[in-house]
């Protein structure tokens, strides 16, 4: 894998990290999509720990746990339980995503960078959607979280999309969106302790 290659590559798994953090299982569902049928991206997972992701299975799976994931975050009482098993979940998925677009690359550089910048901004992203849900829940009973859950919906799929089609310009806006949702994550802390 040439240096502009990997750079691409490393973006594009930076954008569905940080679109992981939002939904676990629709950035790999729709990146399993694009390699099955060889859109978007050409990364060939053949002989790798990622080769299952090139089958119609995999898409099929990813695909319910998709639609399930969308629809459970509907349900007022659910979706603060949800977040509990997601928290973790999306810091491996932002893992996993980060890793398989680097398949070919360096091994200690993949999986390196996989784990600090594809499970960090995950995870900071999750745990800022988990006290955005906390504050919703706290300030509207629950009422308002059908906004947030619709917001992160949108958010996963337009992440996502964009790290497939344009990696530099998701990469770029899933930095920003990272350091803004820091700062927002720190503020709602500050918020929850008066």
């Amino acid at each position: 894998m040439g240096v502009e290659t990997t750079i691409v590559a490393a973006l594009m798994g930076l954008s569905l990290a940080s679109a992981s953090g939002f939904r676990v299982f629709l950035p790999p569902f729709l990146l399993s999509i694009a390699v099955r049928t060889d859109t978007l991206v050409s990364l060939d997972l053949s002989d790798t720990g990622f080769a299952v992701f090139d089958s119609n299975a995999a898409v099929l799976i990813l695909g319910i746990a998709c639609i399930a994931e969308f629809g459970a975050y509907y349900v007022p009482w659910l979706d603060n339980l949800l977040d509990t098993i997601a928290s973790p979940a999306a810091v491996l998925s932002g893992i996993g995503m980060t890793s398989m677009v680097l398949v070919g690359s360096d091994p200690i550089m993949q999986w390196s960078f996989a784990i600090i910048a594809g499970g960090g901004s995950a995870g900071i992203i999750q745990a800022t959607t988990v006290a955005v849900r906390g504050l919703s829940s706290t300030l509207t009973l629950g009422f308002g979280n059908n906004i947030v859950a619709s917001g992160e919906n949108i958010a996963s799929l337009v992440l996502t999309l964009a790290a497939l089609i344009a990696p530099l310009l998701a990469a770029i806006f899933a930095i920003i969106l990272v350091f803004l949702l820091f700062r927002q994550a720190t503020k709602i802390k500050k918020i929850k302790s008066v």
